[in-house]
């Protein structure tokens, strides 16, 4: 009979310290989840047990064995005990999310829709579904359904009103030569040197993830700094990848034989300097300034004529930041959508002033706004 998360716990972590973060803790991932403070964590990857409901063993057609998970902690009774222990897991790990942080899971079509309804009706709001398409996966060995060659993670918000979640949209389109991140992610399986394995040569965990595929969750959801939680550490891919990438971590694991191979991996991990870890950020990652910004300073003066690029319009500025021209008066978006009769404009690129005899576009004003006083207002 399966069971529930059977097979010997490993000792529970000591109490927790005053820094609970770059930590492994030893146990069930609910009971340990208790010892983070509430609202602590930016980041979750969690990688939880498939329930894959294998019966028997799988051969190759030249008979040898098939290593597949047949793990006790991959054991279920039932359908109904997977999602119980789902909600519990879910539950916890809500808890200690911050209110703008944000949750990847992964799985196999054994276990992921069940796991995307669980967290739905427990709040938390999907952004994406991503598919790893993997280059290498195993062959369907029987020959009667398609090769498995991919599995799918949700990223999902803490709940739906959850609007600043980081997403570093810029830096992925660098990463993808210029073009925007698409939802499906071509990585190799973890193979060579990258599989960590016992003395034996066996593998040390039967589904180690690829330090690749955390790579790209933590740099697209993640900044330096921030902590990340895995509550199904396994050998640590999550903290490696974390360390490396100037990020804190949070690793639980109830295998002992599991956390040690972790704790090995990630000690040998050398962080990246903080100038390796810069990322590339467009306009819509800087902070806004307001127009009002520009009067206070002097960088506008109230009264100017402004004129939009191609010298069809001209409006004055007010003391209060907004515009006048033609009847219309509002901010410099709303008037200069006006003027052309369009529902929306970008006043910042649209409208110009004079500066010694030549047009300078507002938006270079605004920039010149924060090399002088900074970002913030």
């Amino acid at each position: 009979m399966r069971t529930a998360r059977t097979g010997s716990p490993a000792p529970l972590s000591t109490s927790p310290a005053a820094d609970p973060f770059d930590r492994i803790y030893l146990g069930d991932c609910v009971a340990e989840l208790e010892k983070l403070p509430s609202k602590s964590v930016d980041l979750v990857f969690a990688d939880p047990p498939y329930n894959l409901q294998l019966a028997g063993t799988l051969h190759r057609p030249d008979q040898s064995l098939v290593d597949a998970v047949d793990d006790a902690w991959d054991q279920f009774d039932s359908f109904e005990a997977y999602d119980a222990f789902t909600r519990a897991w879910l539950l916890a790990v809500r808890r200690v999310l911050k209110p703008n942080g944000t949750l990847w899971v992964i799985g196999s079509y054994h276990n992921i829709f069940r796991v995307g309804s669980i967290l739905q009706d427990l709040g938390f709001w999907i952004l994406n579904d991503v598919v790893w398409r993997k280059t290498n996966p195993m062959p369907n060995f029987k020959g009667k359904r398609f090769q498995n060659a991919h599995e799918t993670l949700i990223w999902a918000g803490r709940d739906k009103d959850a609007k600043k979640y980081t997403f570093n949209y810029d830096a992925l389109k660098a990463f993808n030569e210029d073009t925007q991140m698409r939802s499906d992610w071509t990585i190799p399986i973890c193979t060579g040197g990258e599989r960590l394995k016992d003395e034996a040569g066996d593998k040390i965990h039967p589904t180690q993830k690829p330090e690749g595929l955390l790579h790209r969750v933590l740099l697209a959801s993640s900044n330096p700094g921030d902590v990340v939680l895995d509550p199904f550490f396994g050998t640590g891919t999550t903290g490696a990848v974390a360390k490396r990438l100037g990020r804190r971590f949070v690793g639980i694991e109830r295998d002992a034989g599991y956390a040690e191979a972790a704790r090995a991996r990630i000690d040998a991990v050398v962080p990246l300097g903080a100038e390796a870890l810069e990322l590339v950020k467009g306009k819509r990652a800087e902070p806004r300034i307001p127009f009002g910004a520009l009067i206070e300073t002097g960088l506008i003066e109230a009264g100017e004529i402004l004129f939009d690029g191609k010298g069809r319009h001209l409006a004055r500025v007010r003391i209060d930041g907004s515009l006048e021209a033609l009847g219309h008066t509002g901010s410099i978006h709303r008037v200069g959508a006006l003027v052309q009769g369009a529902e929306a404009c970008n006043g910042w690129t649209y409208w110009y002033a004079s500066r010694d005899g030549r047009a300078v576009v507002l938006d270079d004003l605004r920039k010149e706004y924060r090399t002088r006083h900074g970002d913030v207002v």
